[in-house]
């Protein structure tokens, strides 16, 4: 008897120590315990007068930093799609090799630096966002979160049970950035539906381990803290209905409801210093202040 309750008790601790570890690393990406805790750490505060003055650097720019990037990916997997064309499939893994190889040389030559996931600095924090190659300048695009954008009335209780990657825009815009479970069939779903014709209206590949738009690793981004302060902020970015359709294949966002009047709503991280060669990215939230 005696020996079985120790065994429980044990079990029971490590019970304990498991769900302690998932919420520090939770925690990292959790918006309501952001917000709570956001008096005990106004580092990871951005204070904004009005919603729109949360912008760090104009649409313009964000859009055009989309453009240069996805129009040399466009031609780079043009030129890799005619040579792998007949490849077998035991030369699959050296494909995707030569993609990724692709998809990096394409970001360092039209915005200058490489991304990549690795294991965060932050203890428990997972898996974090670091720039591996080049220089990040100040009021770079960095990076893209990507998923499912819900209008504040649609639903998404199921999909936001356990799931901290839910993003809350300042309008109550929500971007579920989760690429497993329910989320991730919601949004093949939603992507296979808006497709025209031959032409993709956006990209499911950042539900796989190597995106075709390199920056759709956003949700990956950590929140900073006290130690390690933000280098990197959200910003907020409707698709311009000018936008080529030929390169919406690489948005890694889509709507949830063919009814939304509104443009897609995509949101962007954009540097607030220079960043280098091997410093991971971290974000903080912004505010409204009256």
């Amino acid at each position: 008897m005696c020996a079985d309750y120790q065994t429980s008790i044990l079990m029971l601790r490590r019970a304990l120590n498991r769900v302690q570890d998932n919420w520090k690393s939770y925690r990292h990406r959790f918006v309501p315990w952001v917000v709570l805790n956001l008096s005990k750490n106004e580092k990871t505060l951005r204070q904004v007068t009005d919603r729109s003055k949360d912008k760090l650097v104009p649409d313009q720019e964000v859009s055009e930093s989309l453009l240069q990037l996805f129009s040399v990916l466009l031609r780079s997997h043009r030129a890799d799609h005619g040579e792998l064309r007949g490849a077998q499939s035991h030369l699959l893994r050296k494909e995707t090799t030569k993609q990724h190889q692709c998809e990096e040389e394409a970001m360092l030559r039209s915005l200058g630096f490489c991304i990549a996931r690795k294991p965060s600095t932050l203890p428990f924090a997972g898996t974090g966002v670091f720039v591996t190659k080049g220089c990040v300048s100040k009021g770079a695009t960095v990076a893209m979160y990507p998923g499912t954008v819900y209008q504040a009335y649609e639903p998404i209780l199921l999909q936001s049970i356990r799931n901290p990657f839910v993003f809350r825009c300042i309008d109550g815009v929500l971007i579920d950035g989760n690429g497993k479970g329910i989320s991730k069939v919601v949004f093949k779903s939603c992507s296979g539906r808006d497709r025209m014709g031959p032409f993709l209206m956006s990209d499911t590949s950042w539900l796989t381990s190597s995106p075709q738009n390199p920056l759709a690793v956003g949700q990956y981004v950590n929140n900073c803290s006290n130690e390690y302060p933000a280098n990197v902020c959200y910003q907020e970015f409707d698709v311009p209905d000018k936008f080529p359709i030929k390169l919406r294949q690489y948005l890694p966002n889509v709507n949830y409801s063919t009814d939304s009047q509104r443009p897609l709503r995509c949101v962007v991280l954009v540097s607030l210093r220079d960043i280098t060669a091997g410093e991971e990215l971290f974000s903080n939230y912004y505010t409204i202040v009256r």
